[in-house]
């Protein structure tokens, strides 16, 4: 079972500076600047996705800028990414076409042709066809006919299996080096099951199954469960935007190939508690949260503060450097945990002080806020990671501040994981 990150230009400076909190002198951004396979020894993923919603183009701008456009189509997917195929053999260049990106428009903006185009000028391995998504999904007992449907959810149906035969044909022009997938979407397991035995005649062997993002892991197992069951042995599936990833079982009970995610990288950052990620004795995936220190002059809620004058800028500089320090001292073993954490919370509280909470709600606050600060801290899980980002930053990569270090902690996260699914994969069946 492979990992695909899905990709966003998520790379960090390898050459930042913690301390002065800045990117090293004479940077150029994504020239100077690492992927996560460029800074760690080893690729903490088997392949990469890549949307053609997140590269754009001139009529549906992306993510890329158009230098960064021109340059991915001229020189490949590949090399723009720095993933040659001779360092990360057996590696997967997958496509997809972005469908949330363009999910709000009646039908998807690219069509089969110029998508097996893209993947050729791109140098993919493999390609999803262009699909729609559908966001309804029935429960358990409920299951509409296809004239009970909305016209919208129909068509979308339609759209994406119509795209996926004219798809398949113009993928086979790209030779025996791609592999084309069709994508299933649908409102119900069964609706999903009939396109994927649809798509599975058309010819395709690799079946990418789309609309799971917003589904339980009850209701994608049922999924799965429909759609495997509706194959060949030999049809091979891969899970698009597969972010529950505590459910990896869930993905081997039912024959998934491949599946893609960001979720990693984007909780060091995103969630609320599970910003740094390690492996329990047992080899169960654990969490910490990390540290927030914001950037006193760049923090928006310190800034309204400032403006309104409930908070000067001056003292919130002061509690900044001061919970910095703080951290930083205890990492070193200079100072206990509690001298640490007295630093950490009290820039917390300027930075959460509410007029209209009572004194007694903001103390119970402080205290929970304090307690869940004091486990990561008091765990060092820094010290027991091997991985580059912890032998270089250390207790930085627990504070939560700038896009380097988030991004850094991402990574580390990528690493984790990584190492996790191998253990998994060599599990005795």
């Amino acid at each position: 079972m492979k990992f695909i990150f899905a990709d966003s230009l998520d790379t960090i400076d390898p050459a930042y500076d913690f301390v002065a909190d800045r990117n090293g002198a004479g940077r150029t951004v994504h020239r100077d600047d690492q992927y996560p396979h460029e800074f760690l020894e080893q690729a903490p993923y088997d392949g990469i996705l890549v949307s053609r919603g997140i590269v754009g183009d001139a009529r549906y701008p992306g993510k890329y800028s158009e230098a960064q456009l021109m340059r991915f189509r001229r020189e490949g997917a590949r090399r723009f990414l720095r993933y040659p195929l001779e360092r990360f053999p057996d590696s997967m260049m997958m496509g997809d076409c972005g469908a949330f990106t363009y999910r709000n428009l009646p039908e998807p903006p690219y069509r089969a042709a110029d998508t097996a185009e893209f993947y050729a000028d791109g140098g993919f391995t493999h390609g999803c066809a262009p699909d729609h998504l559908i966001f309804d999904f029935d429960e358990v007992g409920v299951e509409r006919a296809l004239a009970d449907v909305p016209e919208d959810v129909r068509n979308r149906y339609e759209i994406t299996l119509q795209n996926g035969s004219e798809f398949y044909a113009e993928a086979r022009r790209l030779g025996p080096a791609f592999t084309p997938m069709g994508v299933i979407q649908g409102w119900s397991t069964k609706s999903m099951a009939e396109a994927a035995q649809k798509l599975a005649a058309m010819g395709f062997d690799y079946l990418a199954i789309g609309g799971t993002v917003p589904l339980k892991i009850d209701q994608i197992r049922r999924v799965l469960a429909a759609v495997r069951g509706a194959l060949p042995h030999s049809v091979r599936l891969h899970l698009l935007g597969f972010g529950k990833i505590e459910e990896l079982r869930s993905l081997e009970e039912f024959g998934v190939t491949s599946f893609d995610t960001t979720s990693p990288l984007l909780r060091a950052f995103k969630d609320a508690k599970k910003n740094y990620w390690a492996r329990a004795s047992n080899g169960d995936l654990t969490y910490y949260t990390a540290i927030r220190i914001p950037q006193a002059t760049e923090n928006n809620k310190l800034k309204h503060k400032a403006l309104e004058g409930s908070l000067n800028q001056e003292t919130a500089r002061r509690l900044e450097d001061a919970a910095l320090k703080g951290v930083r001292a205890y990492s070193a073993r200079e100072v206990s945990l509690d001298q640490g954490l007295d630093a950490v919370m009290e820039y917390w509280s300027a930075l959460n002080w509410d007029e209209e909470t009572s004194p007694t709600r903001r103390a119970e606050a402080a205290a929970r806020q304090r307690k869940v600060y004091a486990t990561t801290l008091a765990a060092r899980p820094w010290e027991d990671c091997g991985c580059r980002v912890c032998r270089e930053s250390g207790v930085e990569a627990l504070i939560f501040r700038t896009s380097n270090r988030n991004k850094r902690r991402g990574i580390h996260n990528l690493h984790v994981f990584h190492t996790h699914l191998n253990e998994f994969r060599q599990e005795p069946v």
